[in-house]
């Protein structure tokens, strides 16, 4: 990191996680010099904090069911993926002399699992490349003379740049760089931005007794069904948290679930404890002879029902349907455990929300602010987890770059 920063530069991206990196490399590819300015003391941090229990980089699922995964924006990311899908990030990272492979569930994760070795390599092959990168230097906006404003250990300085890639990430993890300030700065612009929600994140319930709270706060429901009213369930698990619940099939549903908070002012997630078997099958299990035996005794004889299950069972029926066996069948096939709110955005894995894509040309070039690009998490669009949040801000940070070194190559 030099104290002092050039003056002027043909191009400056600002953000150094995936999508900032990645519209480097390809404005680097195509000759063009390029600074990247990161506020953190080093790069790609959220990258390699979401790469510690295993880096899951992209999905191998078909590619229409992959862009299906994008919802309401499938039609925008079709757009980005349409130049760098889930194969062509592969081949980049076997480019960077790392080999993947696809798990049992689909996802495809790096051959170490780790991060680290893969961000090293691309540091490094950037370097080469020619790529400056500046860190601990906060991007404050835009100078009255359209002049960049950079803060750093020496104060405020200001750049010149003919264009622009804004990577700055959403709103969650704030520690790690992503903290949403750049909201204002381009609102003051007259950019189209959708407000930051929680995306991949746990919910609240209205308050869990004391007793299952107690009990198992912090315990993984596994081998369960979620689902949210008009969908498939899905099967997987998920965590009992002593606010409400969370984990990777919570995540899976967060966006219906966050919609209907916002619309109902609460939502509904409906539990089935026993998705390998039907209501009629249940419903017999639990008419055999208890005897001597409680209830509870029986259910975790006839159907394996104990332990945070059978607490989720108890918390969510009343007493009296326990002597109503072929209800009690249908209440175990389906648990309504209402929603009341979202954990803090900071808590969340990722961020809905962002500059619309409206806001934005087909280059991912500011209406408002010509020679000012975006990608990566700041744009609004959401994803579950599952290698799908990479795999886009990647690909956009790609049509960015791409996008930028045309734009400059227009200007000469």
């Amino acid at each position: 990191m030099t104290d002092s920063l050039p003056a002027a530069l043909p191009v400056v991206v600002i953000g150094a996680g995936p999508a900032g990196l990645m519209a480097a490399e390809v404005l680097a590819n195509a000759g063009v010099p390029v600074q990247v300015f990161d506020g953190m003391p080093s790069v790609g941090r959220k990258f390699l904090l979401a790469g510690v229990g295993g880096m899951n980089i992209t999905h191998s699922e078909a590619y229409t069911a992959f862009v299906a995964r994008y919802a309401e924006r499938s039609t925008a990311i079709d757009a980005l993926l349409r130049d760098f899908d889930a194969d062509a990030l592969r081949q980049w990272i076997h480019g960077l002399g790392i080999d993947t492979f696809v798990g049992s569930s689909g996802r495809v994760f790096p051959r170490d699992m780790k991060a680290a070795p893969l961000l090293r390599a691309w540091l490094k092959r950037l370097r080469e490349a020619g790529v400056v990168i500046h860190t601990r230097q906060r991007w404050l906006g835009w100078a009255g003379d359209g002049r960049l404003r950079l803060s750093g250990a020496q104060g405020e300085q200001q750049i010149a740049a003919r264009a622009v890639v804004l990577a700055l990430g959403g709103a969650s993890w704030a520690r790690l760089g992503s903290d949403g300030a750049w909201v204002p700065l381009l609102q003051a612009r007259a950019v189209d931005i959708s407000p930051l929600r929680p995306s991949n994140c746990g919910f609240e319930v209205a308050g869990w007794s004391d007793v299952l709270s107690a009990k198992h706060a912090g315990a993984p429901v596994k081998n369960i069904a979620l689902s949210v009213p008009g969908a498939a369930p899905r099967k997987g698990e998920f965590i009992l948290t002593a606010q409400g619940v969370e984990g990777s099939l919570v995540y899976a549903w967060s966006a219906p679930l966050r919609q209907a908070i916002e619309r109902d002012g609460s939502a509904v997630l409906r539990l089935d404890l026993l998705p390998d078997k039907s209501v009629e099958s249940t419903a017999k299990a639990l008419a055999r002879p208890r005897g001597s035996r409680s209830m509870a005794k029986h259910l975790q004889a006839q159907l394996g029902l104990e332990g945070v299950k059978a607490g989720l069972l108890r918390e969510l029926t009343e007493p009296a349907l326990f002597n109503d066996l072929p209800r009690l069948a249908e209440a175990i096939k389906a648990l309504d455990i209402r929603l009341l709110r979202t954990r803090p955005l900071d808590e969340a894995i990722s961020t809905a929300g962002g500059v619309r894509f409206e806001a934005l040309d087909p280059g991912l070039m500011l209406k408002a602010v010509p020679g000012v690009f975006c990608a990566g998490e700041m744009l609004d669009w959401e994803a579950p987890t599952g290698g799908y949040l990479l795999t886009a801000c990647f690909a956009s940070g790609v049509r960015a770059g791409r996008a930028a070194a045309h734009w400059l190559a227009q200007q000469d």
